[in-house]
């Protein structure tokens, strides 16, 4: 099984109707809205540790979570806070993951002008003067690997971890079958 951390889980979810965020930035104290920057009000949670931004349109985007317990957990805490002002919501909206980012450590040290060159220049952008890491794009899993010379990898794209442990995987075996990955 392949190991890796979420670092970062994007998630969203619509509380069902419009919200008057000036009420909602009264009712929860600590959360910055301020229009002329930024459309939506963002309030963070300390415990689990991420950030709610809440939309006018009553979309709901939460970032920072570090699960997808995580996620869950402070959604469920803004809507009961939103709830205890008075503003109606939707009971146990349906949440939806954007992107999961994840690291991993593949244990070795890799040389990335050999992985470009075997893994071919489709999937592959590897330019070390604009950027260290090489960019690997995989079908399936519909996710992106950044892998550097470490042996150390960043996946995003992910919509679960399942995902990022398939990707994981699969890098490792291809990897180790062309002699890259002792």
């Amino acid at each position: 099984m392949a190991k890796f951390r979420i670092e970062n889980v994007v998630a969203s979810t619509s509380l069902g109707h419009e919200l008057d965020l000036k009420a909602i930035a009264l009712a929860l104290g600590g959360s910055e809205y301020e229009p002329e920057q930024f459309p939506g009000l963002i309030y963070r949670i300390q415990e689990p540790k991420t950030a709610i931004l809440l939309f006018r349109s009553g979309k709901v985007v939460c970032t920072g979570a570090k699960s997808l317990e995580n996620v869950k957990t402070a959604i469920d805490l803004v809507s009961k806070q939103i709830q205890a002002a008075g503003i109606p919501i939707t009971k146990d909206p349906e949440i939806e993951v954007q992107n999961i980012v994840a690291t991993s450590d593949l244990g070795a040290q890799i040389d990335l002008n050999a992985v470009a060159i075997t893994l071919g220049l489709g999937s592959v952008e590897y330019e070390p003067e604009q950027f260290p890491g090489l960019v690997y794009r995989i079908d399936e899993p519909k996710v992106v690997l950044l892998m550097f010379g470490s042996g150390k990898v960043v996946c995003t794209g992910a919509r679960k971890p399942a995902d990022v442990e398939k990707a994981v995987e699969k890098i490792t075996a291809e990897l180790k079958a062309n002699g890259l990955l002792h």
